[in-house]
């Protein structure tokens, strides 16, 4: 077994085939297929099922999932302590993220990141759900991770490092029934029509919370997609509770963006495995610099 087969294994997990794997890995598929072969061989198991032109994992090969991922990882952090001498001049950073935090305090650290190291790259990985973000770091799929969550960093499976506060704030189109610099009290919101999230966030959390206090209001659309929040709420098919990470972007667009009361938060953490690359160390201290100030 070497780690060109197990990054061969992941990418075929990654891209949900061996077609789409061997054109990522600009490889052929023989070549592929011969590659996975001999890692079942060395396995004494097979890892995929073969149905037509689909892979299908088996149970050994789910089990080989994580501890695939932490080699091949463990890999890339070693050649990264390489190339730490050359002062990250080049190389890639894998983190996760919730949507709304990607528009702060992602963007703040990123800035402070590429400013000192403009020849690294960081991948930004989609992460709805605080648990995901959380799950994308523990498995090795990312080394940081970004969330938000009303309750407790978590400080088990990952490191934690708060990173401040963001409250809750109620998006409305211009013509709104709210007047812009007034907050709202909670249960203003009775009758309204809502846009909500997705559940397991923080967002969904909060409005299923005003239901259970006995504020009613009707779910006027609920969509996974953050970006389509603040252009339903433009085009009056309901209002919308964020985070204040969105503040500036709604204003902008021409929304009016009032606070709640009582206010209501969520604590913003970053993440990161324990054992880091020298670009993910890096990161982490741009980051909490840059959040800081």
């Amino acid at each position: 077994m070497d780690i060109r087969q197990l990054e061969y294994f992941l990418a075929i997990v990654d891209h949900g085939g061996f077609h789409r794997a061997a054109s990522a890995l600009y490889l052929s598929q023989p070549s592929l297929s011969q590659a996975v072969r001999a890692l079942e061989r060395d396995l004494g198991s097979s890892l995929f099922h073969r149905i037509g032109r689909r892979a299908v994992l088996t149970e050994a090969g789910a089990a080989l999932i994580e501890p695939a991922r932490a080699a091949v990882r463990s890999l890339e952090t070693a050649r990264a302590s390489v190339a730490a001498v050359h002062e990250l001049r080049a190389g890639r950073l894998d983190l996760a993220s919730m949507p709304s935090q990607t528009v702060e305090p992602l963007t703040t650290m990123i800035r402070a990141f590429s400013g000192r190291y403009p020849g690294v790259s960081v991948n930004i990985r989609a992460a709805f759900t605080s648990r995901e973000v959380v799950e994308t770091v523990r498995t090795g799929a990312a080394e940081l991770g970004l969330l938000a969550t009303p309750g407790p960093l978590p400080d088990k499976e990952v490191v934690s490092y708060a990173v401040g506060e963001q409250r809750f704030v109620l998006v409305t189109p211009p013509d709104g029934p709210f007047p812009a610099g007034r907050p709202v009290a909670a249960e203003e919101l009775a009758g309204a029509r809502l846009i909500v999230g997705q559940r397991g966030t923080g967002m969904r959390a909060y409005v299923d919370g005003l239901r259970e206090r006995g504020v009613g209001f009707t779910v006027a659309a609920e969509t996974e997609h953050r970006v389509a929040i603040l252009p339903l709420v433009l085009a009056g098919v309901g209002l919308a509770v964020v985070t204040e990470s969105w503040r500036t972007t709604a204003e902008r667009a021409g929304a009016v963006v009032v606070d709640i009361e009582p206010k209501t938060s969520l604590r913003i953490g970053l993440v990161s495995r324990r054992v880091l690359s020298p670009a993910a160390r890096a990161f982490v201290t741009c980051a909490l610099a840059a959040v800081t100030v």
